[in-house]
C-alpha cells in the first residue's frame, strides 16, 4: 500500500493530468443526493472516430497516471484505435468520498458501489467526450480484474467485454491456498529452498523459547522492539512479517514493474532461494535473517516493525493524511466485509510455521473496526459476494481471464474456460498481472502469446 513515487509535473494536456468527475455517493438510495469528486485520467492519442473505449478500473490503491502511457493496454489501444480512460476507485488514492475513514463512512466502500460508479462514469463520458455509440472494454488486474469481470456481468449494456487479469473472483474466508502456491513457486526454483525455510522456522521457534534467544533474534532480524513472548499477537505478527518477505517476491516475481517506480524489482524467487541455499556455513535461520536484511535495505527501513499494536494503531487511524489512508485501512475493511482473502498459515503445505492462523486475521478485523466484525459477520459478507457475482461459476460472455502459475492469487481465479465466450489463459511461469505490464525482450513466449491472444479477443468483441 505504498503510494507511487513522486514524478516531475506534467504538461496540462498530458495523459498524466488528473481530471475530476462529480460522482454519486450512494447509488442505491435516491433520497441521498450527496456527491464527491472522483479522479480519472484520459489518453486519446491513439483514438480514431468509431474506435472502442478502454476503461482501466482502479483498484485498492492510488490510480497511477504512469499507466496512461505504459503497459500492455497501450499496445491494444494502438492495435484497435482506442480511447483510454482510467478511473480511480472510491476511497483510494485522492478520491475521498467522505470527510474521513470512519467505520460509518466506510459503509459506502463496497464493490457494488464501485461498479455503479463505473456505470455512472460511462454515461457521463459518452456525452462529455462524444462517444455515444462506441464499444467499451473494461480492463483490470487483481481486485480490479474481478471488478472488470463483475462489471461485464452486471452492466452488459454498457461494456462489450472485459480483460480480468489475476482476478480473485471467488471470495473465501481462509485463503490457505495462498501459502501453498508460495511453497510450490519457491520449490520450482530450488528443491532445497523450502526445506531450508522450514529449518529456519524451526530454529526461530527454538530461540523464541528463552530470553537469550529472543535477544539474539532481535539483533539478527534488526527488530524495532524487544520480543515479548507473552504477547501472542506479536509472535503471530513476527512470523507473518518474515513470511511476507517471501510472499511479496513470489507474487510479483519477474513482473516488469520498474516503470512504476517500484522498488526491489530485481529481487526474484531465485534471489531469495539463492540466499537460503548458499553459504551453508551459516545456519538456516541466519540465511532467513539475511533475506530480511535484504528487504529492509531495499525498502530503506531502519528496522523491522513487527509489533501487533503498531500495526493496529496505523490501521485504526481515520484521517485522510494518515500513512494507511492511500489504501491500507480501506482494503482491510473490504476484506473484513466482502472478501476474506486472509492469507493464513493454516495450510500444512508451507514452510513458515502455523503461527498466523485464521483467528489472527479475524482478531485484526475486530481490533480495527469493532467487535461485531467477527467470523460469522465476515462469512455472511463473503457468502453474499459469491451469491451476488457467482464465484467460480459467474455467467459472463466476452471476458478473458489471464492468470500466472506462479501467482498465488490464481487459486481464487478462473484457470479453465467457463464457456467458448469466457476463456482462461493460464500462463506458465508468470506471476501477478504479468500480462498487464510493458513487454520486454526477456518475456517468455507464453507471455508474449497471452498478450497477442488478448488483443485478438478484444478485436473480435469490438468488431
Amino acid at each position: 500500500m505504498v503510494p507511487p513515487p513522486s514524478r516531475p509535473s506534467q504538461l496540462a494536456d498530458s495523459p498524466s493530468s488528473a481530471l475530476w468527475f462529480n460522482q454519486t455517493l450512494d447509488h442505491f438510495n435516491d433520497a441521498d443526493t450527496r456527491t464527491f469528486m472522483q479522479q480519472y485520467f484520459i489518453n486519446d492519442k491513439y483514438y480514431k472516430p468509431g474506435g472502442p473505449v478502454f476503461l482501466s478500473i482502479g483498484g485498492e490503491g492510488p490510480a497511477d497516471p504512469v499507466w496512461m502511457e505504459n503497459g500492455a493496454w497501450i499496445q491494444y489501444a494502438q492495435d484497435h484505435n482506442a480511447f483510454l480512460f482510467m478511473v480511480e476507485h472510491r476511497f483510494y488514492g485522492k478520491t475521498h468520498p467522505t470527510g474521513n475513514l470512519s467505520v460509518e463512512n466506510l459503509g459506502y466502500l463496497t464493490s457494488e458501489q464501485a461498479l455503479a460508479d463505473l456505470a455512472n462514469f460511462i454515461t457521463f463520458a459518452q456525452v462529455k467526450y462524444n462517444l455515444p455509440d462506441n464499444k467499451w472494454i473494461a480492463i483490470g488486474g487483481s481486485y480490479s480484474g474481478a471488478l472488470a469481470a463483475w462489471f461485464r456481468l452486471k452492466y452488459p449494456h454498457l461494456v462489450q467485454g472485459a480483460v480480468a487479469t489475476s482476478a480473485p473472483v471467488f471470495a473465501q474466508l481462509n485463503f490457505l491456498e495462498y501459502m501453498s502456491v508460495v511453497q510450490d513457486s519457491l520449490a520450482m526454483s530450488s528443491s532445497s529452498c523450502v526445506s531450508n525455510i522450514q529449518q529456519a522456522t524451526q530454529q526461530l521457534e527454538k530461540l523464541l523459547s528463552d530470553e537469550t534467544g529472543r535477544q539474539q533474534l532481535r539483533k539478527m532480524f534488526n527488530l524495532c522492539d524487544d520480543i515479548n513472548i507473552a504477547n501472542s499477537d506479536d509472535i503471530a505478527n513476527l512470523y507473518s512479517v518474515l513470511a511476507g518477505n517471501f510472499e511479496d517476491v513470489v507474487q510479483y516475481n519477474k513482473d516488469n514493474r520498474a516503470f512504476e517506480g517500484a522498488k526491489g524489482t530485481n529481487i526474484t524467487i531465485d534471489t531469495l532461494c539463492g540466499i537460503m541455499d548458499t553459504d551453508t556455513n551459516k545456519s538456516a535461520l541466519q540465511r532467513y535473517a539475511d533475506v530480511n536484511t535484504l528487504m529492509l535495505t531495499t525498502y530503506a527501513e531502519k528496522c523491522q516493525d513487527f509489533t501487533y499494536a503498531s500495526m493496529i494503531s496505523d490501521l485504526t487511524k481515520i484521517d485522510w493524511d494518515s500513512n494507511t489512508a492511500a489504501g491500507g485501512r480501506q482494503w482491510t475493511y473490504q476484506t473484513c466485509t466482502e472478501f476474506g482473502y486472509f492469507q493464513t498459515s493454516d495450510s500444512k503445505n508451507q514452510p513458515f510455521g502455523s503461527y498466523f492462523p485464521l483467528e489472527f486475521f479475524i482478531k485484526q478485523c475486530q481490533d480495527i473496526f469493532g467487535p461485531k466484525f467477527n467470523a460469522d459477520l465476515i462469512q455472511q459478507g463473503i457468502n453474499f459476494t459469491n451469491t451476488n457475482y457467482g464465484g467460480y461459476n459467474l455467467k459472463v460472455t466476452n471476458v478473458v481471464f489471464p492468470n500466472g502459475s506462479v501467482d498465488p492469487w490464481h487459486a481464487l481465479g478462473i484457470v479453465k474456460d467457463l464457456s467458448p465466450n469466457a476463456t482462461a489463459i493460464f500462463i506458465d511461469g508468470t506471476a501477478h498481472c504479468a500480462n498487464m505490464y510493458p513487454a520486454t525482450p526477456d518475456d517468455p513466449p507464453q507471455l508474449v502469446q497471452a498478450r497477442l491472444t488478448i488483443s485478438k479477443l478484444i478485436g473480435q468483441w469490438v468488431a
